[in-house]
């Protein structure tokens, strides 16, 4: 999979407001498919579902023991996220310099 195809598939991922919910709650450390399924205002199935497709997207790890299935968040799950904003920031702030290096260049005009 590209660098293009992997953000894709990260931000199609993020983009579903029940995901990014489990992914925030993750972020505070593992829980079992009933933790995660408690304050959501869908079935069972759908979280699992949703949980899927996070697990197949590199963003959590699953792991059972005996009946129970844990998630937690895999350590570099944004650092594709990451490096592509951290590239636009610095392109941006380099974009940003350039411009005022220019406006210094332009003379001021003396008010009369």
């Amino acid at each position: 999979m590209t660098a293009t195809n992997t953000l894709d598939r990260l931000f199609q991922i993020m983009a579903d407001p029940y995901r990014r919910s489990f992914v925030e709650r993750l972020c505070k450390g593992p829980a079992s498919v009933k933790e995660l399924a408690a304050p959501a205002d869908v079935q069972l199935p759908a979280v699992l579902k949703h949980l899927k497709i996070l697990e197949e997207g590199g963003v959590v790890v699953s792991e059972k023991t005996g009946r129970i299935r844990t998630y937690r968040m895999r350590r570099d799950a944004f650092a594709d996220i990451s490096g592509w904003i951290d590239s636009r920031q610095m392109e941006m702030h380099a974009a940003f310099d350039r411009l005022a290096d220019l406006m210094a260049e332009i003379p001021e005009e003396k008010d009369h």
